[in-house]
């Protein structure tokens, strides 16, 4: 079995955000998928793992770090990089949702 670099998922609030991918990165995600569910035990769908894959992206980008970090963020958003991540994550939550399906 595999050991995948992100783990189990937590509970989170989330808001729908419709996105589109290229053919390829959805053929992908849905191999992700499957070894995802392979390596835990319990089956997932696309549209719960994207948003804790985006956002451990974010959370290893170290310009995204070094931006926040600086205050380089828009008004009314958090300049800590735990929070930008977290406020990615609830915001992306269903991102495949619409996509994942064709």
């Amino acid at each position: 079995m595999s050991k995948l670099r992100l783990g189990p998922l937590p509970k989170t609030e989330v808001v729908r955000l419709t996105i589109a991918l290229p053919a390829q990165v959805k053929a992908d995600l849905d191999r992700y998928v499957e070894i995802y569910a392979a390596a835990y035990g319990e089956p997932v769908d696309a549209a719960a793992l994207v948003p804790h894959m985006l956002a451990a992206f974010m959370d290893r980008d170290r310009g995204f770090r070094k931006a926040c970090q600086a205050g380089e963020t828009r008004p009314g958003s958090t300049t800590s990089s735990s929070a930008s991540i977290n406020a990615a994550t609830s915001s992306t939550s269903e991102a495949a949702g619409d996509s994942s399906s064709g």
